[in-house]
């Protein structure tokens, strides 16, 4: 690390060009080659999986989007001349626009009926989920009984994510136009979600805008406050676009890039943050500049490379669960926070050396000059703070362990499911068209089910012939549609309305019961199969997936993040303690994630739509992310203490300048990933939004309740059984460092700290 550091700062115009260059260059590649994002849930294997296989074999080229035109009316019937002529007009208006195949009215009797949109197509797993055939489906009516409300469904040529914006945003410019004030227009589907997205970078905006002003506020330095935030916007930037890439080669979400900047800008600006930590205390010993940020890279360089490693191995963990989605996710991330790691330790030490002594502030300088260089011993709050826990142990350990257990306790209630256009923020179009539609036909029209068959012979066909009648007679079916085959008659499709929304726990029961009961009582004595799939079905099979998996791959995060904290402090007790306070933060963080987004708490107040279930895979991504975090606190905070203890073999002090020493610099970039996370609520995407408040409840529960008060106080409880190591065991494990002995500040070994004075002031 010092040899690359010292490379760095000799040649740094040419680190900083090479970075440049490869910013400029990917981005330019990604922009060219476009896009290629799929939000893919589908698990082969399952029976979900299986019917959207068939729809794709059987049922070609009806995979173009299909979104639904929805008008309403509080006075009066949607039937009356005026409002069927001024609709009708619109909807013809529709037709003619550029990539629009067909238009369905509810005033063509004639017209071809299908499932309103705003309804994933049949064989997808979410409303988000790309394109897959549609199912040839249908609806007793277009007109609701009460005759306030129709919809019209518009097909457009293609899927979603392959129509040029300004085609979609005519259709909606359109129909809107219609609206009149006793008229009531509104459109939903998956194209004209797109139309929602907010183009700015707002999020991002002001998560980098706050942290600049938590950076300077802490170093007093307008330059080296500045210096992470180029790093991690430079190292961000790149991983960006090299995402976009990415998808060429494999199935890459269209959140990933949303979600690795989210990531990388967060421990970006922190790593960046305590590698410009230790350049400065190496300015104030009056290092040169140079020696000074080989120094940096040297020591704190290398845990930023181990914290790195951990946060990487969390999130490729995810590869174990084999599912494709979730590969590209992690491996989305993972290069993120690799890109942003290697800046630090390379563009970063070039950064220092081009500002000099400006990373320290006007009024440090001048000190430094009249009075040469002093040991920066920790006072302040930080000091008080570490002699407190040192006097209170049990009773701060109690406190800290009873927060985080009410805090997880709505964990116990979290529950995986879809989360649709129904969940969207009440103003927008989207959503108001899925209420519409709840309220005029029922909550189970916005998430019809799909059955899909496999014939072979007349006796598989005369048994299909009898199923429709059968559904009826199931309890939580509001309609059944007709049974429509295939051009080579050997597959069947029919549809089915559930009574209640696609989000109920009712309608996951009723696939379950059309799986165990209806069907095969339908299938005995044939060859007929009968596979229930649709956007509930496949978010099921998608959840029991994860579910089955999941204890595999935290038992796996755990194990390794064990083995490296083992590898690194020689210690039986601080892997576990670290295990024991991941899972702590984790269940935590999902309960306040539940109480938000599942229990609706301030849900709508803040923008973020309707309550409803937690996405399925969010759960993984978030264990990985958040696994991965903790142990970058946990190596900071240790790693000190380590040291101390290494070199005193003292316990109690270990503890106590570890914390002292640590504390206000983890709380600094506790704060500044906060509010990365927080700003990316802006973001106007629910799924990321969940990531945002989820990951920013857990640093902040990890910085200020376990570093800094739990983890301390029962280090200070356990003694010295904290760094106990079987001798055995001693001499097997391989030795490695996370910082570098010759280059460790040797102002902590000149320092004999005491306890406490009566002030809280740790003196020497």
């Amino acid at each position: 690390m010092a040899a690359l550091a010292r490379w760095c700062v000799t040649h740094r115009l040419t680190a900083v060009l090479l970075w440049l260059s490869a910013l400029v260059g990917v981005t330019v590649a990604s922009g060219i080659a476009g896009s290629a994002y799929s939000n893919d849930y589908e698990v082969p294997g399952t029976e979900s999986g299986r019917a959207a296989a068939l729809l794709e074999e059987n049922f070609r080229g009806q995979g173009g989007d299909r979104d639904t035109v929805v008008w309403h009316t509080e006075r009066g019937s949607v039937r009356a001349a005026a409002v069927q002529d001024r609709m009708s007009t619109v909807l013809d208006d529709i037709a003619e626009l550029p990539g629009v195949a067909s238009v369905t009215t509810p005033y063509d009797p004639a017209g071809p009926a299908t499932a309103p949109a705003g309804t994933p197509a049949a064989g997808t797993a979410g409303t988000s989920a790309g394109p897959g055939p549609s199912a040839p489906v249908h609806e007793p009516g277009r007109i609701s009984e009460d005759g306030r409300t129709a919809y019209a469904t518009v097909a457009f040529d293609r899927p979603a994510d392959e129509i040029p914006p300004d085609r979609i945003q005519a259709v909606v410019d359109t129909a809107r136009a219609a609206a009149t004030d006793g008229v009531q227009v509104e459109l939903g589907g998956s194209a004209v979600a797109l139309t929602e997205a907010p183009a700015s970078h707002t999020a991002e905006i002001v998560g980098v805008a706050v942290a600049a002003v938590v950076l300077f506020l802490a170093f007093g330095s307008l330059a080296a406050s500045l210096l992470p935030i180029a790093t991690a916007l430079v190292s961000v930037g790149t991983a960006y676009a090299g995402i976009g890439l990415l998808g060429h080669v494999m199935t890459v979400a269209d959140f990933a890039p949303m979600l690795g900047m989210l990531i990388g800008l967060g421990v970006g600006i922190d790593y960046a943050l305590f590698i410009v930590t230790r350049h400065r205390k190496g300015l104030k010993r009056g290092l040169p500049v140079a020696e000074a940020a080989r120094n940096a890279v040297a020591t704190t360089g290398r845990a930023v490379v181990f914290a790195g490693a951990t946060v990487c191995i969390a999130l490729l963990g995810m590869l174990i669960l084999r599912l494709g989605f979730l590969n590209g996710v992690a491996i989305a991330a993972s290069l993120t926070v690799v890109l942003t790691v290697a800046a630090s330790v390379t563009l970063l030490p070039a950064l220092l050396s081009f500002i000099g002594m400006r990373a320290l502030s006007r009024r440090e300088r001048a000190r430094l000059a009249e009075h040469g260089p002093e040991p920066e011993l920790p006072t302040g709050f930080a000091a008080r703070w570490s002699a407190f826990v040192e006097r209170h142990p049990k009773l701060l350990g109690a406190v800290a362990a009873v927060v985080m257990v009410v805090l997880a306790l709505p964990t116990f209630g979290l529950h995986l499911g879809t989360s649709d256009q129904g969940n969207n923020p009440a103003a927008s179009t989207t959503r108001q068209a899925y209420d519409l539609l709840a309220d005029g036909f029922g909550p189970g029209v916005n998430g019809p089910l799909t059955l899909v068959a496999e014939l072979d012979g007349a006796d598989d066909r005369l048994a299909l012939t009898t199923l429709p009648d059968a559904l009826r007679a199931t309890g939580g079916i509001e309609s059944v549609g007709p049974v429509t085959y295939s051009g080579s008659g050997n597959t069947a499709v029919l549809t089915v309305v559930p009574e209640t929304a696609p989000q109920s726990r009712q309608t996951s029961d009723l696939v379950d019961r059309l799986r165990d009961e209806v069907l095969p009582t339908a299938e005995r004595g044939t060859s007929l199969e009968v596979y229930v799939g649709g956007v509930t079905a496949g978010y099921d099979d998608f959840a029991q997936v994860i579910i089955g998996k999941l204890p595999l791959f935290v038992g796996v995060v755990i194990a390794l993040g064990c083995l490296l904290l083992l590898l690194a402090f020689r210690s039986i007790g601080i892997p576990l303690k670290a295990a024991l306070m991941n899972v702590a933060a984790v269940a935590s963080a999902f309960g306040v994630v539940v109480a938000i987004f599942q229990w609706g708490i301030g849900s709508e107040l803040l923008g973020l739509g309707r309550a409803g279930p937690i996405e399925p895979f969010l759960p993984v991504i978030m264990v990985s992310v958040l696994f991965g975090l903790s142990m970058d606190y946990q190596v900071f905070l240790v790693s000190r203490m380590y040291e101390e203890w290494l070199e005193t073999g003292d316990n109690r002090r270990a503890v106590r300048v570890g914390l002292a020493e640590t504390s206000r610099v983890i709380n600094s970039a506790a704060v500044i990933m906060i509010a990365v996370f927080l700003a990316f609520v802006l973001s106007g995407d629910r799924v990321i939004a969940m990531f945002g408040i989820g990951l920013a409840a857990a640093v902040a529960l990890d910085a200020f309740v376990l570093r800094t008060l739990l983890v301390p106080a029962l280090m200070h409880m356990l003694g010295g059984a904290n760094w106990w190591l079987p001798a055995w065991l001693d001499r097997v494990l391989p030795r490695i460092s996370i910082e570098n002995p010759e280059c460790r500040d040797p102002d902590h070994a000149k320092i004999p700290w005491q306890r406490a004075s009566d002030d809280g002031r740790l003196v020497p």
